[in-house]
């Protein structure tokens, strides 16, 4: 990264942030991630919390990048490609608010560009059933529990059900 280029953040909602955190690492230009929760109305709320479903969270990742190496429109494209983004508060096995297809915009080029791309998968025809994919403005990220950062590749695992 140059010195004049700085670092943006970008927060998606795709399931158990397990296996959408692990993708992410992937991706180069992705300095670094966390897991939290964003969206809801509990300040700094456990995944205890999060899972009665009463706070109103998402599972999320915040991808911290390096512009200059990966566009947004990738990070979207991985993000697209990671989950069934039809499916409203499910994916998988897993079921609640908390688990819930979103985008948590940072400004208003990411707002655009993130309807764009919903717009043109919608059209695209992949999908019969039509995107339930959320698209709004970043809130609070709460980090989750240290136990839950880097999960699949401290337990070994390769993905979870996404």
């Amino acid at each position: 990264m140059n010195i004049d280029d700085k670092p943006e953040k970008a927060t998606f909602g795709a399931g158990c942030f397990w296996g959408v955190e692990a993708a992410f690492r992937r991706v180069s230009g992705v300095i670094s991630t966390s897991v939290g929760y964003m969206g809801g109305t509990t300040d700094n709320p456990t995944y205890k919390d999060v899972c009665t479903d009463k706070t109103g969270h998402a599972e999320v990742v915040e991808v911290t990048y390096d512009p200059s190496k990966v566009s947004y429109e990738d990070l979207l494209n991985v993000f697209w490609g990671i989950h069934d983004p039809t499916k409203v508060n499910r994916q998988g096995p897993d079921i609640g608010t908390q688990y819930r297809s979103v985008i948590f915009y940072h400004n208003t080029a990411q707002k655009e560009a993130a309807i764009a791309s919903k717009e043109r998968l919608q059209r695209s025809g992949k999908y019969e059933d039509g995107i339930a994919t959320e698209i709004v403005p970043a809130q609070t990220f709460w980090r989750a529990e240290e136990y839950h950062q880097r999960y699949l590749e401290k337990h070994g695992g390769a993905h979870c059900g996404i």
